[in-house]
């Protein structure tokens, strides 16, 4: 098992050698196309040959890159493509365990606009660390997450109505995963990689994201056929259209998924929190989750949340959720 204690970067997790605050920065300032683009051959090696990776998130600061050269950032994602795509299908063939996890850090509380303290309280209570036995109520999310998800697994069609989110796809014989604190912590979702031509709608996203150092908020969406034909930002504008255009997969939806974790009530900006949140759903643009049966191939995995606490959705052209819960 691997433990990689990121401090100080928001670099795609397979790049650790870039987790030194100071060789990152010198590495985007100073380093060639060449450099930028170089992936070790021991990265490689090692995920050929482990059995666990685990990421531990403690950024002191989160926007430190947030002025680097979109450019050179693409370069330096592209880089990863190879090796992300052996992690994912070692990780699809359960070949290879993962697991992200937060610390709480003074960078993370900033953002949530909270204290150390009391953000330190969130992660203990989203984590379910605050209960007798954690791993027991992890068990107990996972049974109640599950009927969820069988009933997912049934459905053809998923539509979502409500304001900021006019939105439906098609998941036949697509798989619909239980999360249950397995893979990240905290945990809570259940997700899927969604037919790639079948997306259609507006979505308004309704929490600012954080993504590689750039902070964007009020993003609106138009997809079209799967593929994001419109989009626009009210901070950071410029980021998106960079990221879209990162490659052939980039502007096609990867992931669909439903937020449920009650113990998350306010966003954080940390995606990884924010995605769990119970009343929300999200989506990522570009790489799908060869496990779900998706096929999409991208270096982009830009995870997006989007409130559904006023929002109906229905399957197979039956409500089956309202008021920020399932009703199955």
């Amino acid at each position: 098992m691997r433990s990689i204690a990121r401090r100080c970067t928001q670099e795609p997790r397979l790049f650790p050698e870039l987790s030194t605050l100071y060789l990152a920065k010198f590495c985007f300032k100073e380093g060639n196309d060449a450099q930028l683009q170089f992936s070790p051959s021991t990265l490689t090696h090692e995920i050929e040959t482990m059995s666990a990776w685990c990421d531990i998130y403690s950024e002191i600061n989160t926007k430190q890159f947030n002025h680097v050269d979109q450019q050179r950032q693409q370069l330096r994602s592209q880089a990863a493509s190879s090796v992300q795509a052996l992690f994912n299908a070692k990780a699809a063939q359960n070949h290879l365990r993962w697991c992200d996890v937060i610390y709480p850090t003074q960078a993370f509380a900033q953002d949530a606009g909270m204290s150390l303290w009391d953000f330190e309280d969130l992660v203990v209570k989203a984590c379910l660390l605050d209960q007798p036995d954690p791993v027991k109520a992890w068990q107990t999310i996972y049974q109640q997450q599950q009927k969820i998800t069988d009933f997912l697994n049934t459905c053809r069609t998923i539509r979502m109505q409500g304001p900021g989110v006019d939105l439906s796809y098609r998941c036949d014989d697509r798989i619909w995963i239980n999360c249950a604190g397995k893979r990240n912590l905290p945990d809570g979702e259940v997700f899927t990689a969604p037919i790639e031509d079948s997306v259609n709608g507006r979505l308004s996203i309704s929490h600012p994201s954080l993504y590689l150092g750039n902070l964007v908020s009020g993003i609106q969406l138009v997809i079209e056929a799967g593929k994001v034909t419109q989009a626009s930002a009210e901070q950071g504008q410029d980021f998106p259209h960079a990221m879209l255009e990162l490659d052939a997969g980039a502007r096609f939806i990867g992931e669909v998924a439903f937020g449920l974790n009650p113990g998350i009530t306010q966003p954080t900006g940390q995606t990884i929190f924010d995605e769990k949140m119970a009343g929300t759903m999200h989506l990522a643009l570009g790489n799908a989750y060869p496990e779900c049966g998706g096929t999409n191939q991208s270096t982009l995995h830009w995870d997006l949340v989007c409130d559904l606490h006023h929002a109906e959705v229905y399957a197979n052209d039956e409500l089956c959720y309202v008021n920020e819960k399932f009703i199955i």
